[in-house]
């Protein structure tokens, strides 16, 4: 997939986007605020958040029930892409590069919110469209 920027830079046929969450620690109130950031990032971007799906199970899967479901709805004809709060939510490291090519599979663009971990220096991505951080949502990185 080629290095496209987001809505506010060029038009684009559909502006759906799925967030997707990997959500095993804290409660409700942190799960609201991970749904909240990506509703606001959307909103900033002129994107329409279609739904977010969320694993909760620990033990990480390449295909849990939530990330087939997210899979599944980016495969739908106005869905643009996937978001996602930070790279982390897709799972640990030796899951998260065949998550990336699932994704780009269906066509969807892969969109990360916070680019930038507590102790790292700012990366660009061609993947997300501005440093956004969601406020008052620490990341737990796998």
């Amino acid at each position: 997939m080629d290095d496209e920027l987001i809505t506010e830079r060029r038009p684009v046929a559909f502006s759906q986007v799925f967030g997707y969450l990997r959500h095993v620690t804290g409660g409700l109130a942190r799960h609201t605020a991970l749904v909240d950031c990506l509703a606001e990032y959307c909103r900033q971007h002129e994107l329409t958040l279609g739904g977010v799906f969320t694993d909760r199970d620990p033990a990480v899967a390449v295909h849990s029930p939530a990330f087939v479901g997210l899979l599944d709805a980016l495969e739908l004809s106005d869905s643009y892409g996937a978001v996602v709060p930070a790279l982390s939510h897709l799972g640990p490291k030796r899951v998260v590069a065949e998550r990336k090519r699932q994704i780009t599979a269906t066509s969807a663009r892969l969109i990360v919110v916070r680019t930038v971990g507590p102790a790292q220096a700012p990366v660009p991505s061609p993947d997300a469209g501005s440093d956004h951080q969601c406020k008052g949502v620490r990341d737990v990185r796998s």
